[in-house]
């Protein structure tokens, strides 16, 4: 479900009822008659869904998280905020980018259209930018040549699952988060898709290894081995990018989450 275009309809249709009645039916209307109801609804609807529609578009706009590929970090059930400028201003709906701000920088968490159905919005954490060469065999991620730090921690216990995973500190530029790798998972990729610059990657027994093409990003989940990311349907393009998610405001399971930053 496109819910920007569905807002943005709302927001044509409440503007078209409020500016007929200011320009046209209210001056038909003898003094004292009541507003029609739909005259009445259409000008109280107005500016709530302007407002939310300028704030969702263009500054903040709310996601909760589906799935366990960005465990630890990310929590099925978390709903976040993600900055909807710090990447450049975009049109709503079209998603164009119409004023560049920032790019985005490796290690930040980012959530963009996903390349193979732009209708579904995803989450991973930006591991390559456009030029890097990311290399991931047997589990270790290497960007332009040099391993990228990696920590071992405490194993991570999976909330509710009764099983631990081998858990690690991971440090790319200035962003150190904490990530999940499993033993006895493989490292080969054995279902990628036939994405675009799939000619940039070369798959083999320990895994992949990539050169980011100009204007994309190279995009991993912190759950290593239950992430469907770059590794399998390729990059993500400028166009897809939706914002960079910044804050957790909510978590029914784990109250003790809310009013966290995302590192």
């Amino acid at each position: 479900m496109n819910f920007a275009l569905i807002l943005f309809c709302l927001l044509v249709a409440s503007a078209a009822v409020w500016f007929a009645d200011l320009l046209v039916f209210r001056k038909r209307r003898a003094p004292g008659v009541k507003d029609p109801w739909w005259v009445e609804y259409g000008a109280s609807f107005f500016p709530v869904i302007l407002i939310v529609f300028v704030l969702r578009s263009f500054i903040v706009e709310p996601f909760k998280i589906p799935s366990g590929s960005m465990i630890p970090t990310l929590q099925v059930g978390d709903f976040i905020l993600v900055n909807k400028y710090t990447y450049g201003i975009r049109l709503p709906v079209i998603n164009k980018k119409i004023v560049g701000i920032n790019t985005p920088r490796r290690g930040e968490v980012m959530v963009f259209r996903y390349p193979e159905d732009p209708s579904l919005d995803y989450i991973k954490r930006v591991i390559g930018v456009p030029g890097d060469r990311v290399a991931y065999q047997n589990k270790q991620l290497t960007i332009n040549g040099e391993p990228v730090e990696k920590l071992r921690i405490d194993d991570y216990l999976h909330p509710g699952r009764l099983y631990y995973s081998r858990q690690f500190t991971e440090k790319i530029d200035a962003a150190e988060y904490r990530v999940l790798n499993d033993r006895d998972a493989p490292a080969f990729i054995s279902n990628a898709s036939r994405f675009p610059y799939r000619e940039n990657c070369l798959y083999n027994n320990s895994g992949v290894i990539c050169t980011v093409p100009e204007g994309h990003y190279f995009m991993m989940g912190d759950n290593r081995d239950d992430s469907t990311d770059s590794r399998f349907w390729g990059f993500v393009a400028d166009e897809n990018i939706v914002g960079k998610a910044f804050f957790i405001w909510l978590n029914f399971s784990d109250p003790k989450r809310m009013g966290s930053s995302i590192k």
